[in-house]
């Protein structure tokens, strides 16, 4: 039996609570850590799934041309196979980013500036026939810490979820590949040591280091209440064991006007 293949691009943002819930959903596990020199495989041939983490790089070259990182143009490729393949694949955060450029996405520094902390999103009407996201609520909680955005997603993806000032907040490409820019797998601990690490966007935005804990620490319930049973839907489809996981055509899935406007 294959493992589903994890990338972690930033030690500072691992599996967490998402790893302990794809091990409740019995999930076999392979964890990859570029940062610390792991090489990416070539294929996901012996892999159920694939799912990249977030990070503090960002998804495109700096003004010279440089990659957020050196393995990033590698793990692109690897996306595209993951979706070309039907490999069901989930991006959080950096990982959705890298999901979207690989696919001839748009991802820039947010002209709306950081958002940080617990926050809603709305989700859009083609999230109703959507295998992990029809049962989500209708404005779930989320957490969020991010100064980048995808301003402009894929053709081919499917918006699922959006927000007033950031419209792209959760996407699918094909039928098998998700992308959230929120948050879904912070514990308090790893909260702590980014509000630590972070302290000069907080200031930026007039946050107190101390309100940003107590309100991500006590909103870690209602994003585990929406989101394990997301990433247990997500680890059945791995598995080959989702009921009802087929996906209706793209284009009959109707929209609606983006939150705030």
């Amino acid at each position: 039996m294959g493992t589903a293949l994890v990338i972690e691009n930033d030690p500072s943002d691992d599996l967490a609570r998402l790893g302990e819930w794809f091990a409740e959903a019995e999930l076999p596990l392979t964890v990859l850590r570029p940062h610390a020199g792991d090489e990416l495989p070539g294929d996901l041939d012996d892999h159920l799934a694939l799912v990249v983490l977030g990070g503090d790089q960002s998804a495109y070259p700096d003004a010279n041309g440089v990659p957020g990182a050196p393995w990033f143009p590698a793990l692109e490729g690897l996306l595209r196979k993951a979706v070309r393949h039907r490999v069901p694949t989930l991006g959080v955060c950096l990982g959705a980013h890298l999901l979207a450029a690989a696919h001839g996405g748009l991802v820039e520094r947010s002209t709306a500036g950081p958002e940080i902390g617990p926050a809603l999103v709305g989700k859009r009407d083609a999230a109703d026939t959507d295998p992990l996201f029809r049962y989500v609520p209708l404005m779930p909680d989320v957490l969020q810490w991010h100064r980048d955005e995808i301003t402009e997603l894929p053709l081919n993806a499917v918006l699922l979820a959006a927000s007033g000032s950031y419209p792209h907040q959760a996407f699918r490409i094909g039928d098998r590949a998700w992308g959230v820019q929120f948050h879904i797998e912070c514990d308090a601990a790893m909260i702590e040591r980014w509000v630590r690490s972070d302290a000069a966007t907080l200031d930026e935005l007039g946050y107190h280091a101390d309100a940003v804990l107590a309100a991500t620490e006590q909103a870690l319930a209602d994003v585990e209440e929406v989101w394990q049973p997301f990433a247990a839907r997500f680890a059945s489809l791995a598995l080959g064991t989702l009921p009802n996981a087929d996906i209706p055509n793209p284009g009959t899935a109707r929209t609606l006007p983006l939150l705030g406007q």
